[in-house]
């Protein structure tokens, strides 16, 4: 295949200043894993200069191994049941008015860690008063059970990415399934629960599919979305087969208003948990 010069408008400035390194070494002293350094986020300067961060919790390492995702697959790590304490505790220390929370996937755990989400939720909320929370959770094997356990800790919004379109989706996703995902979507909104998911362009998906993809999780109740450029972690994952232009973004967030998206995020850098405290109040 081809290989693509990085287009113009995909670069960003390195990390700096006091704010960043202010939050870059709470991350570090509390011990926490954070998406933004193991995503390999190209918004990392940003967010984190601005005092926002995305914790990962359950460990760094993954029980899958998706063909798109830059976080390390293999053995999962021990499961530290002082980490929802943690999490707080740095919530408060960087003043966090808005909490987003992710995790790998733990296959490996008959809960799939949905307890270890529910207390981080929990716990977060309890520590800082008024703060809201958005948590970006696996599919869980679309256990509804634990899915509803994650959602009593009472996040605002909770987010299931499809991450790409239902043709690509065995080519990149190792074992999740792109209707399995809608249907853990729609358990989220159906709890009354803001929904949310995000998609990534440039796999080789054509337009019509992402549109129908956006007919799909409007279907679904899904009033959040987020589309971003797929940029290739490392040489053993997929390759970009195209850079889409920030025009056809445009279109793509046009789009997705026209279909009843009370929000949708759409550009080139655009991550899951980028600009997150906005969707809050759209979703």
């Amino acid at each position: 295949m081809r290989e693509h010069r990085l287009p113009r408008w995909m670069k960003v400035k390195l990390p700096q200043g006091e704010r960043y390194s202010t939050v870059k070494n709470i991350v570090k002293e509390q011990k926490l894993h954070t998406i933004c350094t193991s995503g390999t986020c190209p918004n990392i300067g940003e967010c984190w200069g601005s005092g926002t961060a995305t914790f990962m919790i359950l460990g760094q390492t993954c029980s899958r191994s998706c063909r798109f995702c830059g976080v390390p697959t293999g053995v999962p790590d021990l499961i530290d049941c002082e980490e929802p304490k943690r999490i707080a505790e740095t919530a408060h220390l960087m003043h966090l008015k808005h909490c987003v929370i992710t995790s790998v996937t733990r296959d490996d755990l008959a809960d799939g860690g949905a307890d270890i989400w529910f207390q981080t939720i929990k716990q977060v909320k309890e520590k800082n008063l008024g703060i809201t929370v958005e948590g970006l959770i696996p599919d869980f094997n679309r256990d509804e059970k634990l899915i509803q356990q994650v959602l009593k800790a009472g996040a605002e919004v909770i987010s299931h990415n499809l991450e790409t379109v239902e043709r690509l989706t065995p080519l990149i996703r190792s074992k999740a399934k792109y209707r399995l995902s809608l249907d853990v979507i729609k358990i989220i909104a159906g709890s009354g629960t803001i929904a949310k998911s995000g998609i990534m362009l440039g796999l080789g998906e054509t337009e019509k599919e992402v549109l129908q993809t956006m007919d799909d999780l409007r279907a679904v109740n899904c009033s959040v979305m987020t589309i971003g450029q797929y940029l290739q972690p490392s040489d053993e994952k997929a390759r970009v087969v195209e850079y889409i232009t920030p025009e056809k973004f445009a279109f793509y967030e046009a789009e997705g208003l026209k279909r009843g998206f009370r929000f949708v995020e759409s550009s080139p850098l655009v991550r899951s948990s980028y600009h997150a405290e906005r969707h809050v109040l759209k979703g």
